[in-house]
Parts: structure tokens; C-alpha cells; sequence
């Protein structure tokens, strides 16, 4: 995403634009008033007396709220300036508000014309970055204060509302208004913006669905405070920590949403713009990663996913009985069948990912009644990985689509085309099994076993899945491991050759614990290598690979939110110099970025770039990445929960000094947590 666009958010409602506030949206420039996966404003461009206005400055005071200081005109005419316009923005109460006003500088009386454009195309988000005709039917109708921008394909139905507090002449294509202005004196409209999801009666969707309003933004800032005071207050000798740490808990706030089947909880949505939405993977993973400081958001989590688990086999949805779904939409493209996602079930690493988030969430937090209520679903996820994850029968979780026209290929976390390869660039024929797969299968049994013996009352299911984590554990080094090359293969194909890049999944694999310990030495040097850490973090796919490229989202960029995971299996193996080595090149990259991790940045060499290079179309924020420097924290701290005890031991490099986490919650109450990197740096 272009990083000199501003946002406004609230979970999955949003507001794209230029620095300036402006919104002209093309396929290139996804700007826009977003809401239900559709854009609702796709024009909304300010003018006065016929000139653009230009930005002095923009202040963001948090994911709510926005303001613009503007001029007209170029930046030429900045000196004793005559006039100048402060822009104000907020998401409130699901709405998009903004309060405009013109200040005339002017020792003599002046009229101004202030001209504001609007317009809509009611894009999905899935089509935005697409050349896309509307296929239906578009409709402006003109209010006494407002106008009306509406889209209609069949029973599928759309609007726009924009009303103006103060009198003004409308038009199909924008608002005008006339003002008479004294010297030194000033004038301010506000403006609402609401979206429509009709029905044909012309109710809106979501009135009935939605049990309790949106919350106005008043409600927000007071959510927001209460977040930031109930989440552990860090404290350290590295700025770049405690920033990356307070930015993360603002932006993970920004991101949370209540989904139209629990009103009452919150879950994180993805990321902005491409994922602002429900989804298994990337909302199961940022729930692990932020169990220290936000567990509500694993509970909520585990129960939608629950909720929306497959139970019957469509090949169109790639839904299987047990699977847990890849993501959900709401959008046009979606209520046609254009594309699957209603929801889809297309991503192999869900279902296991599932199990073992219950599992963690228990271990921190004690409530044992989650554990209980989901108890068959938790099963039926354990049984998926058996009897439809492991295709070819041979042991191992594979994927294979079975929509061509519109699934994905790749359904693993690297699911771009390319992301699977030989070292030498071929792509693999499916289905395929990549090895961190295997891991998350091996972890998910063993941990189901735990669930089973502890809180289900049925030892002999958790012997059997003890046995069968035992007997994938063996299979999986012996036709895994690349001996000639001392690391795991990326992935087996069809016919169970190992595709043998070396690339960052292997990682993920020190995470689950199914990585023998007479390995692990060697998995971790070729980690922290030349070839896959670029000194800014772990690439995806090392130096050397055929189709490595530092510009690749797959085959070479460094993700935090992998680095994170990595960082976390390290430190489980004991090794405690090379996950430091990690966490503080992530955290030190995000200096660069104003303490806001991207989704993924580029794999350049450290000593090549001096500053690790924005990758161009990275989600920004991203929950995973969002939620990365928690676990980055766990991992230095070495926090590990025990019966009902929080263990710690820290090993923090010298660079962060003195680490304080306080008031660290879960089923042992709060307790603070203490490490010194200074102390580490004597020995």
C-alpha cells in the first residue's frame, strides 16, 4: 500500500486517502470510504474558490480521528497565504464524518466557493485494483442537504448517504457552497457519511443483524484508553521497543471488530486495505501472538471460527467437514459466486492452527470452559488433518484445489503462485505438502492429546494422537531432511520429491516441536545465515534460490510476523543468542517505519540499502505484523505458562538494556516480568 496515504479505522470500516484528504480512487490508487468489503466513496475531493488545496500538515491523533491543514493551491503559495482550511476526519458510530473549516486570513471581506466532489463505483474489495465495469446499475439522487450515490445489480443493492449540516447545492456529482466571509473570521460544515446494505424492502442488512449500535467515537476513545490501561505496561533502556510496543497495542485496537455473529466480542480483522475482513489463519495466529497482553481476543476468535467451521464437502468453497475457513466476504463479487469466499475454506494450515490456539489459550488464560464447549470442534479439526488433509495417504497434510477457477493454488501462509519452488525455480506439481504443515499437525495432535486427557475425560483418543504425532514426527525427518544440504525441504510434491529450496517455513518447525534436537543446531544456523537473514530479519526465501528475489512478497521478502514464530521456535530449542539476534533486527527495523511494522518490507542485504526497504503493496497496518513484537517480547522474557504459573527467563541482548513488563495477565492474576540485557552483557 502507498505509503503516503492516511487512514482512519475501525476494524473493518475505513477511510483511505491522499495526504491532503482527498479521495480519487484508480486501480493503481485504492483509496476510499470502505464498510461490508464494498467501497463507498471512491471520489471525495475538496476545492476552494476552483483550487486544490495542499497539505501543510496532517496530525493523527489515533485510528479514529484525523486532521488536515490545507492551503490552496501549490505549495508556491505558502507565504502570507489569504486563506487556509483545517479538514477534520473520524469514523464514528460506523459512519464516516468529517467537519470542514475556512478561515480567512484577509484583512478585507472575501467570498469563498467551497466545492466538494463525490462520486462512488461500489467496487468490492476484491475488484479494486481492477480495470472493472459495474455490471449494475449506478443512481445519484439529489436531497435538500445531502445527495444520495446508490448501486443496484438485481436484489443486490448499495448506497451512499452524504448530508450537510449547513445549507448547500447539490448536484449528482458533488456539494457546493457559498460563503460570505468577514477578516479573520471563520466558517465550518460538518458532513456524514453513512453506508447502506440494502435489502428490497430498503431496511438496512445489518439493523437486525447488528444487536447493539456502533459505537460513537466518544465510546471509542474511552475503549481505546481502557485497552491501553489494561494491556502489561513495558518499560525499556530501547526506545525502539517500547515504540514498536505502543504502536502495536494502538494499531491491534484499531484493528479489532465484532462480527455480525458475536456483537458482544472482538476479533482482529487482517489488515488494511486488501484484508480488512474475518479470517482463520492470519486472526488464529495474531490471537497467539497477542495472548500476553489481549487474550479476549483468542476466546473470540476460536468461538467465530467455530461457528463457521466446515461441515459438508463443496468444491467451490473447497470445504471440507472440520476444516476451518481461509477467509469471509460480503461483497458483489462474493453474492454472485464470482468468487468463493462466502466463506472459503481454501487454506490447509487453518485447521491445525485452530487446535492449537485453544490449546495456548487455555495454557494462559485457565478457562477451561472454552476448552470444554469447544471440544467437537476441536475434534473435528483433528480429524480433518487425518481423513481429508492427508490426500495422497501417505502421512502428510497436502493441499489441492479442487475449484480451478477461482480458488487458491497455494494454500499454505505463502500463498502467492511462485511461493513454492525447487532451489533450481521449477514449481512443484500438487498436491503438495510443505513441511511447516507437518509441524502444525504434529503440534496440534500433541496439544489435542493434552486437551483430551486433561479436560475431555478420554485418555485413549490422547494415546492415539500421542501415537500418531510420534509416528509423524519420525516419517517426517527421515523424508524431510535434505542430508546432503542440512536443512528441511520446503515441501514434498506428488510424487514425494523433496522440493528443495531453502526457505523460511523450515522455521516455523523449531515453533511446533517436531524438529529432533540433533537438527535443530543446523536448522538454526541456516536461519540466522547469510542466505535467509538479511540483518533486517529472515527472508522468506534465501539468496542463491532461482527465483529469490528481495521484491518477491514470497520468495525473498522478510516478514515480521514470520520472523516472530521463528524467533519463538529458537528460543524453544535453547537457542537464545540467535533469537535475540532476530528480535532485535525486527525491532530495529521498525524505526524506519515509525514504530508500525509492515505486513512485509524488503530482503535487501543490511549493508546494501543502511534501511530496510517498504515493501510497495504490503497491507499497513497487518494484525500478524501488529502483533509480532509481543512475541518477539515472549521470546526475549521467556515467558512460559506451567500449571498455573508464569515461568520467565529472560535473556535479552545488551542493545535493550533493562526490559520491564508490568502487570503481565493470565491465570496466575498479573505479575511483572524483569530482564536486563546489561546483566546478559557482563557475562
Amino acid at each position: 500500500m502507498n505509503p503516503n496515504l492516511v487512514r482512519v479505522l475501525d476494524g473493518n470500516v475505513f477511510v483511505l486517502s491522499e495526504d491532503n484528504g482527498d479521495i480519487e480512487a484508480t486501480p493503481a490508487n485504492p483509496v476510499g470510504f470502505f464498510d461490508f468489503d464494498t467501497r463507498f466513496l471512491s471520489v471525495w475531493r475538496l476545492t476552494l474558490n476552483g483550487e486544490r488545496l495542499t497539505a501543510l500538515s496532517t496530525v493523527e491523533r489515533d485510528h479514529l480521528n484525523l486532521r488536515f491543514f490545507l492551503v490552496p493551491g501549490a505549495p508556491t503559495h505558502y507565504v502570507d497565504a489569504k486563506s487556509s482550511v483545517i479538514r477534520e476526519r473520524m469514523i464514528t458510530g460506523g459512519a464516516f464524518e468529517e467537519r470542514l473549516t475556512v478561515f480567512n486570513h484577509h484583512h478585507a471581506p472575501d467570498e469563498f466557493t467551497v466545492r466538494l466532489d463525490v462520486g462512488s463505483d461500489f467496487a468490492p474489495i476484491l475488484g479494486v485494483a481492477g480495470d472493472r465495469t459495474p455490471p449494475g446499475r449506478l443512481y445519484q439522487r439529489c436531497e435538500e442537504r445531502g445527495l444520495c450515490l446508490g448501486y443496484q445489480r438485481e436484489r443486490f443493492q448499495r448506497e451512499t448517504v452524504v448530508t450537510s449540516s449547513e445549507p448547500v447545492e447539490v448536484d449528482e456529482h458533488g456539494l457546493t457552497w457559498t460563503v460570505w466571509l468577514a477578516p479573520k473570521q471563520s466558517w465550518t460544515v460538518s458532513l456524514r457519511v453513512r453506508s447502506l446494505v440494502l435489502r428490497p424492502d430498503g431496511v438496512d442488512v445489518r439493523e437486525r443483524l447488528e444487536r447493539r449500535p456502533r459505537a460513537r467515537a466518544e465510546e471509542r476513545q474511552q475503549d481505546l484508553a481502557g485497552w491501553l490501561s489494561r494491556a502489561p505496561q513495558l518499560s525499556c533502556d530501547w526506545e525502539a521497543l517500547t515504540e514498536t510496543y505502543r504502536r502495536s497495542l494502538v494499531d491491534l485496537a484499531a484493528l479489532r471488530y465484532s462480527p455480525l455473529t458475536l456483537p458482544d466480542q472482538v476479533m482482529p480483522a487482517a489488515g488494511l486495505p486488501w484484508s480488512a475482513t474475518i479470517t482463520g489463519r492470519d486472526s488464529i495466529l495474531t490471537s497467539f501472538m497477542a495472548l500476553p497482553v489481549a487474550s479476549e481476543l483468542a476466546s473470540a476468535t476460536v468461538r467465530m471460527l467455530g461457528i463457521d467451521q466446515g461441515a459438508v464437502l463443496d468444491d467451490f468453497r473447497d470445504e471440507e467437514p472440520g476444516k476451518i475457513l481461509r477467509e469471509f466476504r460480503y461483497g458483489e463479487m462474493v453474492a454472485f459466486e464470482e468468487r468463493p469466499d462466502s466463506p472459503y475454506y481454501g487454506s490447509a494450515d487453518a485447521t491445525p492452527l485452530y487446535v492449537i490456539l485453544l490449546d495456548e489459550y487455555e495454557q494462559w488464560t485457565g478457562d477451561v470452559d472454552l476448552v470444554r464447549e469447544f471440544e467437537d470442534e476441536a475434534r473435528a479439526a483433528l480429524c480433518w488433518i487425518d481423513e481429508y488433509g492427508d490426500l495422497l495417504g501417505d502421512g502428510y497434510v497436502r493441499y489441492l484445489r479442487r475449484n480451478e477457477r477461482s480458488g487458491v493454488a497455494n494454500q499454505g501462509w505463502k500463498d502467492s503462485p511462485e511461493a513454492i519452488c525447487f532451489a533450481d525455480g521449477r514449481l512443484p506439481d500438487p498436491p503438495l505438502a510443505t513441511c511447516e504443515l507437518q509441524g502444525y499437525a504434529y503440534d496440534a495432535k500433541m496439544r489435542g492429546a493434552r486437551m483430551a486427557r486433561e479436560f475431555w475425560g478420554d485418555p485413549a483418543y490422547a494415546d492415539r494422537l500421542e501415537r500418531e504425532a510420534a509416528a509423524l514426527r519420525e516419517r517426517f525427518d527421515r523424508d524431510f531432511w535434505v542430508a546432503d544440504r542440512g536443512y528441511y525441504a520446503l515441501a514434498l510434491d506428488r510424487d514425494g520429491r523433496q522440493v528443495d529450496a531453502l526457505a523460511s517455513n523450515m522455521g516455523h518447525l523449531l515453533w511446533s516441536g517436531i524438529v529432533p534436537a540433533e537438527r535443530a543446531a543446523q536448522v538454526a544456523a541456516h536461519l540466522v545465515g547469510p542466505r535467509l537473514f538479511s540483518g533486517w530479519g529472515i527472508r522468506t526465501l534465501a539468496t542463491g534460490q532461482e527465483r529469490y528475489n528481495p521484491l518477491g512478497y514470497h520468495v525473498g521478502a522478510v516478514w515480521p510476523f514470520d520472523n516472530a514464530l521463528i524467533t519463538w521456535g529458537l528460543r524453544r530449542y535453547g537457542f537464545t543468542d540467535e533469537a535475540g539476534r532476530v528480535a532485535e533486527a525486527i525491532v530495529d527495523a521498525s524505526t524506519y517505519f515509525e514504530g508500525r511494522l509492515p505486513e512485509a518490507f524488503a530482503g535487501y542485504p543490511r549493508e546494501l540499502t543502511e534501511y530496510p526497504v517498504r515493501y510497495p503493496t504490503a497491507n499497513d497496518p497487518q494484525a500478524m505484523a501488529t502483533a509480532a513484537p509481543f512475541l518477539l517480547l515472549r521470546a526475549l522474557l521467556g515467558l512460559e505458562t506451567v500449571g498455573e504459573h508464569l515461568l520467565m527467563t529472560p535473556r535479552v541482548p545488551a542493545r535493550f538494556g533493562r526490559v520491564e513488563l508490568l502487570d503481565v495477565p493470565g491465570r496466575w492474576g498479573r505479575r511483572d516480568v524483569i530482564g536486563s540485557g546489561l546483566a546478559h552483557a557482563e557475562h
